[in-house]
């Protein structure tokens, strides 16, 4: 989280949200392993995404504010930060895919990646 705070200075660090982030990552953790003892587990999807949703918005008043936002510039700051993870996992499953998978499953995940 601390690649946040140093590649955007107007970002303030906030412990109390990485607390949350924590809570959320627990509880879709846990329902995946233990699905029967939390059935809500999901419900930490929605807490990342409601924090997301307000440290982004937060970025963007506070530049819209000092007549410094950029349309081009946030969604470049996007696509660096989500797409190195982004072809790391996809390289991932389909590598792993040609191994485990079978000839008509491995066909299904391709198409996933290409489209209808």
């Amino acid at each position: 989280m601390s690649n946040t705070v140093e590649h955007n200075p107007n970002f303030t660090y906030r412990p109390d949200i990485d607390g949350l982030r924590a809570v959320a990552i627990l509880l879709v953790i846990i329902f995946h392993a233990f699905p029967k003892f939390l059935r809500g587990g999901f419900i930490g999807v929605d807490i990342f995404f409601m924090i997301s949703g307000y440290l982004i918005t937060s970025i963007i008043l506070k530049n819209q504010s000092q007549n410094n936002f950029s349309l081009l510039d946030f969604y470049s700051r996007r696509i660096k930060r989500i797409f190195p993870s982004l072809i790391v996992v996809l390289t991932f499953c389909l590598v792993a895919g040609w191994f485990i998978l079978l000839g008509n499953e491995y066909e299904l995940l391709g198409k996933h990646y290409s489209g209808p």
